[in-house]
């Protein structure tokens, strides 16, 4: 750490403080802030937290002005191209990229914990049929902890392992029996022999009347778009695990509050909203008027799936996620389908049109990971659940870092308070 400070002094006070500045291995210094209110009697104000480091970490990192984003060092374009989501999982926990060997292992652990407890199966017959799949997603993940319960998760290393391991297999088949039970079919019980990402597909998409085998692209997709999604750095949904876990609380329900949270449409809904955008627009024919409608301020419509909070050059994931969405297109003969036609229309119009390019509104990969849900035959309502199948890889990973570090507390955010000053009870009779 760097020993640099900043002073800071109010105008009431006399005094100033010294403000320690703190420098990490990549991406702008942080100021600690930590003995400010003691000294100087102030908090600072930071709506959203848009400039405040809430923890260090070692995981993940964006620069979104040059487009970066980094695993452990690792340039997400390499992983994207050379590894396997297992893989990035791996690496995401533990830091280092594993040996074949241990790769091995890994895969096989994750495998075997992929079964879910004949009880908890029985709990999605307590949702309605139209449930949504987030609803029963965050009710069964959170009901993980009532079967297993032992807290030396948050003590012992090798339990945490145990932890990490089951919650990354189970996952898909929570996901996969939220959708079976949407669509009034039998759940499908996962099978060893196959791969992750197949092992998905065949509980999503095969019946006991008839064989299934799982579509390689298809697979492939899948494992590149979880690759993409599976950590972001301290966002939203990876914020609440961190908060929730720091309480102590049994990890599988600080994971549920993750998963909660990346249901907003503001966060991990946001391919959904592609979908719902294109069916807006309807036809290829419409795309200037609604280009024009997206260019005015006072029009409230959006286009979505363009333009990116972080990445204020183009999103690196969309880069890789495009050339995947072609290939899945082609593969699947979709290239005709008049949504998805709609969707590689509006694509190469935005991207040679002057107002989006000079505004850096390229499509990011909500844009192109919608369509190629939509390609798959995955429902619309079951795209944030896919998400949180990737996501769950980095909440899993932040969780075990706070967990690991002995300086964790509790996280107790401050407030700017607006409300009355204090003031007297007045009994029911005398108030008018």
């Amino acid at each position: 750490m760097s020993e640099k400070t900043c002073k800071l002094g109010m105008p009431d006070n006399e005094d100033s403080v010294d403000l320690p500045i703190r420098e990490g291995s990549l991406g702008p210094a942080t100021v600690d802030i930590g003995q400010l209110y003691r000294q100087q009697g102030v908090f600072t104000y930071d709506p959203g937290f848009t400039s405040t480091a809430s923890c260090k970490s070692a995981i993940t990192y964006i620069d979104g002005e040059k487009g970066q984003l980094l695993y452990r060092g690792y340039p997400i374009e390499q992983l994207a191209e050379q590894s396997s989501f297992l893989e990035v999982s791996y690496l995401l926990m533990y830091g280092e990229l594993p040996s074949r060997e241990t790769l091995e292992g890994f895969k096989q652990s994750i495998l075997y914990h992929t079964m879910l407890n004949e009880s908890l199966l029985r709990f999605f017959n307590g949702f309605h049929y139209d449930a949504h799949p987030m609803a029963m997603m965050t009710g069964v993940v959170g009901s993980l902890s009532a079967f297993y319960h032992d807290q030396n998760a948050m003590r012992d290393p090798e339990q945490r392992d145990v932890f990490a391991h089951r919650i990354i297999a189970k996952m898909p088949t929570i996901a996969a029996a939220a959708y079976k039970h949407s669509i009034g079919q039998p759940f499908m019980y996962p099978q060893n022999h196959l791969g992750y990402c197949s092992n998905l597909l065949h509980m999503f998409f095969s019946v006991p009347a008839e064989a299934y085998s799982p579509d390689p692209v298809a697979a492939e997709a899948l494992d590149l778009l979880f690759i993409l999604h599976a950590d972001h750095e301290q966002n939203a949904s990876t914020s609440t695990v961190r908060l929730a876990g720091s309480t102590g609380t049994n990890p599988y329900a600080a994971i549920a509050a993750g998963v909660t949270a990346l249901w907003g449409p503001a966060h991990g809904g946001a391919n959904e909203a592609v979908l719902d955008m294109l069916n807006e627009i309807g036809d290829v024919k419409n795309i200037p008027k609604y280009l024009e409608k997206a260019k005015d301020r006072n029009d409230p419509f959006r286009l979505m799936g363009f333009g990116h909070r972080v990445y204020k050059n183009y999103d690196p994931r969309a880069k890789i996620i495009r050339e995947m969405c072609h290939k899945v297109l082609k593969r699947l003969g979709k290239e005709n389908d008049p949504l998805l036609e709609l969707a590689m229309e509006l694509e190469h119009i935005a991207l040679n049109d002057d107002y989006f390019v000079e505004k850096k509104l390229y499509p990011n990969v909500d844009f192109y990971s919608g369509i190629i849900y939509k390609a798959l035959g995955i429902p619309v309502s079951m795209f944030t659940v896919m998400f949180a199948i990737a996501r769950t890889v980095g909440w899993t990973a932040h969780w075990l870092e706070m967990i690991g570090d002995p300086a964790m507390r509790i996280g107790r955010p401050r407030q700017l308070y607006v409300g009355e000053t204090q003031r007297d009870y007045v009994p029911l009779d005398r108030r008018k």
